[in-house]
């Protein structure tokens, strides 16, 4: 099969190398030249390919989700009517992309394995995690099975077909939650994740997103020792769900060459941008259109922007002030915590 991908980083570089050597063309595109020479003279970790002189079969979409737009944009005119993208990214981006070709030529994709661009045309595997794919209308397609095969055969074993995508998507988006919140210390994911003061904040974070996608018709789906269901507000609280679900993405997060984040990397080693706004600030923003509170999203989304402003350093006194929100807004859940 024939791919293009589009951002050649963490993900793109990974999903694009193992595709190389199971044997498909794949063209690399990004906006990084110094990144796009080393490929072209070195390979990306000594693969080389260069593969020009016919439209893709499949266009991966890998860059940050900020750049959906003017990237699908740019694609649009150069599609065959029988061409897809595949959103390879974090976040709710299909809906951005089928507004601009068309649901039928989106696919979902829901990634969570461990990846890190270090330097250019290098990047780092960090380890498995859960592959997805779905169409967004809930059937699994011709395409997406042949896709899943692809992937389980090149890049994830684990690679699955779903009908289900918006689910892993929205779940995806509490995880999320969490996983902007450890970058708020200079500390690893599995260290945050661990830290019980914090817990309760986290599981709460996590349940402000749970109760979003419920009035939105969704129900979230799990992955990699991730149970969102256990962290929704329910009465009693499922605390030991919780600490169970915390405890097993520890686990897998210590078994993880990438020890910390992705967002952690935007802020401390590439100083740009994060995708806050368009995965915490979309929850924050679709809990205002349904009238739900979402103190904790809306507070963190704050906290990383002053990160990314230079406001503020990274230190667990970040964490200490998202508990301070937490504590105000859920006071009945303190009584209720095990820990």
């Amino acid at each position: 099969m024939h791919f293009t991908i589009i951002g050649a980083g963490a993900i793109g570089g990974t999903v694009g190398a193992h595709l190389v050597r199971g044997g498909h063309e794949v063209l690399f595109v990004d906006r990084d030249r110094t990144h796009v020479d080393a490929i072209n003279t070195a390979g990306l970790n000594a693969l080389r390919e260069s593969v020009r002189g016919r439209i893709p079969d499949a266009v991966l979409l890998c860059v940050k989700a900020m750049h959906t737009a003017a990237a699908v944009d740019a694609l649009a005119p150069l599609l065959a009517p029988d061409n897809f993208v595949v959103s390879l990214q974090n976040g709710l981006n299909e809906k951005v992309i089928a507004a601009r070709i068309g649901a039928a030529r989106t696919v979902g994709a829901f990634v969570n394995f461990g990846a890190d661009y270090l330097e250019p045309g290098r990047v780092m595997y960090g380890g498995t995690g859960a592959l997805y794919l779905g169409e967004l209308n809930g059937t699994i397609s011709a395409r997406v099975r042949r896709l899943k095969e692809i992937f389980r055969t090149c890049v994830l074993p684990a690679t699955q077909a779903t009908g289900n995508i918006w689910g892993f998507l929205w779940g995806k988006l509490g995880y999320g939650a969490m996983l902007f919140a450890t970058a708020l210390v200079d500390a690893s994911i599995a260290d945050v994740l661990a830290y019980a003061p914090g817990r309760p904040m986290l599981a709460n974070l996590v349940a402000e997103v749970m109760r979003v996608a419920e009035a939105e018709s969704v129900r979230c789906e799990g992955f990699d020792g991730y149970e969102p269901a256990v962290y929704a507000f329910r009465q009693p609280r499922d605390w030991e769900g919780i600490v169970r679900s915390l405890d097993q993405l520890v686990a897998f997060n210590r078994k993880s060459l990438k020890q910390k984040s992705g967002v952690w990397r935007d802020l401390a080693v590439r100083k740009r941008r994060t995708e806050v706004d368009q995965q915490v600030g979309a929850v924050v923003e679709t809990a205002s259109v349904r009238s739900l509170p979402a103190p904790l999203n809306a507070r963190l989304v704050a906290l990383v922007h002053d990160l990314e402003d230079g406001k503020r350093a990274m230190s667990w006194q970040n964490l200490e002030e998202l508990d301070a929100v937490n504590r105000r807004a859920y006071p009945e859940e303190r009584q209720t915590v095990p820990f």
